[in-house]
């Protein structure tokens, strides 16, 4: 497995598609509790327009968990070392939830290194202390199996749950195989975020996507994003908060759409 020495910490990351081609270069950005496979159901369709780029946020899959405290700073920086280890001047970003959170730092603050973002269910400000302190504070002292029957019924619908029980065993796995101090990390440089006076000075081409469903990450707040930076599309989908697997047909669409989309 490739690994980067980014920022003091050995992170985890895998290319698709032809990485020494000209075709252009997106990152892939998981969810918190999430890794990099994720992103499985749009490889296939993204690598035969993009280089794709895939990593573990530091804390999760076989990225390292550095000691504390994160900072949204430090999640950015991660993905402008990676591409600075790969050689990478510039790329697309499609990030969800914790993802699209750093996608919004990257673009508020790093604009000469985008071309385009995709912000999925996602916010500049998600949630509140009341959801990240004592979520931390439960992985910590409980584990990430006493939170999995806690936080996975918010991630996809329960028609959705009760259909694909395959695909939640294999996204169950994943969480509760996240290291339990990198998932509190993570919570607490959430909480500590709010980027909501940064959005309106984005000047990239933005598409935001919500879940009609999503309590995380609600409509609402993906409209006040999109609302937010100038000329942001907005796209509210069928799913809850992990649209691109509830709903991957139609997401992959979408971005694609947007991604190929002549300037």
């Amino acid at each position: 497995m490739p690994y980067a020495a980014v920022n003091g910490t050995e992170l985890h990351y895998r290319i698709d598609g032809d990485r020494h081609g000209n075709a252009p270069w997106i990152v892939l950005s998981n969810s918190l509790g999430s890794d990099m496979s994720m992103w499985t159901p749009q490889v296939a369709a993204l690598s035969r327009h993009f280089r794709v780029l895939r990593y573990d946020t530091r804390g999760h899959g076989h990225s390292e968990a550095p000691k504390g405290p994160y900072s949204i700073d430090q999640l950015a920086g991660d993905v402008l070392g990676l591409m600075d280890t790969l050689k990478i001047a510039r790329a697309n970003f499609c990030g969800l939830s914790m993802g699209g959170l750093t996608g919004v730092a990257l673009a508020a603050r790093h604009a000469n290194r985008l071309q385009r973002v995709v912000l999925c269910n996602t916010a500049a400000r998600i949630g509140s202390p009341e959801v990240w302190v004592p979520r931390a504070a439960k992985a910590r002292g409980e584990g990430m199996l006493a939170l999995a029957d806690m936080v996975l019924p918010r991630w996809f619908t329960a028609e959705y749950m009760a259909r694909e029980p395959v695909v939640l065993a294999m996204i169950r796995d994943v969480f509760v195989h996240t290291d339990k101090e990198g998932y509190a990390l993570n919570c607490e440089a959430i909480d500590a975020t709010d980027l909501r006076p940064e959005a309106s000075g984005i000047q990239l081409p933005a598409l935001v996507i919500s879940g009609t469903h999503d309590l995380a990450a609600t409509p609402a707040q993906g409209r006040e994003l999109a609302a937010s930076i100038p000329g942001a599309r907005y796209v509210e989908l069928d799913a809850s908060h992990i649209s691109n697997i509830e709903q991957t047909d139609a997401f992959t669409k979408t971005v694609l759409d947007f991604l190929t989309e002549p300037t």
